[in-house]
């Protein structure tokens, strides 16, 4: 049976001296999926007591920050997503404190989040309350206060949510073992105990929770604490398996389809024809019986029966499909009764990219570039969800019959937040495509420019109807790539539009186009830096092809006069 995330956890928060309690604190413990997807959320903030809105910020922080982070897209990773909520929750109270309390500080607090998800466990943090680890009985502080003392006596917080426009959050990520207790505080607790005192307080308790959490408020109060005092304390109990994950108890759950035919019927499908069969997957065109309409129903193929890491990689593309809505994306549907193994996708009546492209070799740069804008759109909400596609070429791209383009097969598509949930099948190495993946892939290294650059290989086939380094039957290093002009093939071809298509394939990354939208204004409107360069003479374009092509022709000059003068 798989193992999941398991957690205990006790709080306790006292106003103490305080006429009302500025201090928040809880845990969030999510079901289902969203247990694996999101991981676990813990949360403490101290809500500045000199400020007016300090309760109200505390407790929209803590709330707001669990809930709202739940809300981001699984695909993105944690990283992302906490800094993203932060980011909101921060301009909120900022702009709530210039509106309702006439001063920028009027909602701030401190905040210190933690999230576990899979194995690791992310920290996030602003401000002065802090987070510990307690492990095999050690202490260890794992965030930085952010105060700066003017003197012996007086100090103040130098960074919490609330005070700017902008925040800088702390960011630190570690591995996570069962048995491991976080400690939160604020510093109406480590300003009254030592880190020695609170690790002995943790070792007396003996991992009890709640007896921990009141002994310490207890103590901070006895020791004159004048703040809030707030104690809550994390343990894990059970990890998830490492080798072991949702995708994989899919699998065991659903058998593979009967033989599959025109006529069959499938659960609520009707298979009406075969489209396509390759060694790892069969293609049917299909009628939905409830609703009438034709879908494509798509099946694993039986060589891979009982290989778990190419049935996890044809359920990925599945999860991928029903995360993009973008109509030059195709969609994948919901099969509410599949009882066996396979996806369901929208029908698209058309031809591939690849079709077009055979039959029109050289195609016209206006045309090249309304298919490249409807690529690079379905590209964007790959990107825009930490996704990177890595097998973007011709045979996976869809037109449709009124001219509409969408990208298909996204088992190669690699997910940011799905990286951090561990799985003994994941593979660091992309199944990208010969000639059409990006060379830093060949190195298990993929960004967005890798998608950049498997659109410039199709803008560069577009235009000329030939690859920019050749056909090749195996990868081929970085460092053995050699560019020809697009000229060579199409003396149409502008020496502007030749030099967005060299940047867009260089095989560097770094020395890509950082966006899509560069590229296509690149292809649209002359940069004068490849301008400029083509109107340079060759001397100065490329001193050593110069050199060398001159050094040439005064050899065969030479020896042309050496078999003169031997007649």
């Amino acid at each position: 049976m798989t193992n999941t995330l398991e957690i205990d956890y006790a709080v306790v928060s006292e106003k103490g001296a305080k006429e009302e309690n500025a201090d928040a604190a809880d845990a969030l413990v999510p079901t289902g999926s969203a247990l694996l997807n999101k991981g676990i959320a813990a949360a403490v903030c101290d809500g500045m007591s000199s400020s007016e809105g300090g309760v109200i910020a505390a407790q929209t922080c803590v709330r707001s920050f669990m809930d709202d982070y739940l809300s981001t897209p699984d695909s993105w990773t944690v990283k992302h997503s906490a800094t993203k909520v932060l980011g909101a929750l921060n301009r909120w109270l900022w702009s709530q404190g210039q509106v309702r309390y006439d001063s920028a500080r009027g909602m701030v607090t401190t905040f210190t989040g933690l999230i576990i998800k899979s194995t690791t466990a992310h920290v996030f943090h602003v401000g002065d309350s802090r987070l510990y680890l307690f492990r095999d009985g050690e202490l260890e502080q794992l965030t930085n206060d952010h105060r700066v003392w003017i003197s012996k006596d007086q100090d103040f917080l130098s960074r919490a949510m609330g005070i700017d426009a902008h925040i800088d959050i702390d960011y630190r990520s570690l591995a996570v073992e069962p048995g491991d207790i976080f400690l939160f505080t604020t510093d109406g607790v480590t300003g009254y105990l030592t880190d020695n005192r609170l690790r002995q307080q943790l070792r007396e308790h003996d991992g009890q929770l709640q007896a921990s959490a009141a002994s310490i408020m207890e103590e901070a109060l006895r020791n004159g604490s004048h703040d809030n005092v707030t104690c809550q304390l994390l343990k894990v109990l059970q990890l998830p398996q490492k080798t072991e994950d949702d995708i994989l108890q899919k699998i065991t759950e659903l058998p593979f389809p009967p033989p599959m035919h025109a006529g069959v019927k499938i659960d609520t499908y009707e298979i009406l024809r075969a489209l396509h069969a390759s060694s790892r997957s069969e293609v049917f065109l299909a009628r939905d019986m409830e609703s009438g309409h034709r879908v494509i129903l798509k099946t694993p193929s039986e060589n891979f029966r009982d290989d778990p890491a190419f049935l996890e990689g044809f359920l990925h593309e599945e999860w991928v499909g029903k995360r993009i809505s973008n109509p030059h994306v195709l969609k994948l549907l919901e099969a509410p009764r599949r009882r066996f193994l396979y996806n369901i996708a929208e029908y698209v009546e058309g031809q591939s990219l690849r079709q077009w492209i055979n039959d029109h070799p050289q195609t016209h740069i206006n045309a090249a570039r309304e298919y490249l804008t409807q690529i690079a759109d379905g590209l964007r909400a790959f990107h825009r969800l930490e996704m990177i596609h890595l097998d973007l070429k011709p045979e996976n791209i869809i037109i449709d019959k009124d001219g509409e383009l969408k990208i298909i097969d996204f088992g190669s598509t690699r997910v940011a937040g799905a990286i951090e949930i561990h799985s003994s099948y994941a593979s660091d190495t992309p199944q990208a495509t010969v000639d059409y993946g990006a060379p830093e892939c060949l190195k298990g290294q993929y960004s967005n420019r890798s998608d950049i650059y498997s659109l410039g290989v199709i803008a560069y086939e577009l235009l000329t109807g030939a690859l920019p380094y050749g056909e090749h039957d195996k990868p081929v290093s970085a460092n053995r790539l050699r560019y020809t002009p697009a000229a060579r093939h199409n003396p149409n071809i502008q020496p502007w539009v030749d030099g967005a298509l060299r940047k867009a394939l260089h095989p560097d990354p770094s020395r890509r186009y950082d966006t899509l939208s560069e590229f296509l204004y690149d292809l649209s409107y002359p940069n004068p830096k490849f301008t400029q360069n083509a109107s340079q003479p060759l001397m100065k374009r490329n001193p050593l092809g110069f050199w060398k092509g001159l050094s040439a022709l005064l050899l065969l000059a030479n020896l042309l006069l050496l078999y003169l003068l031997s007649r």
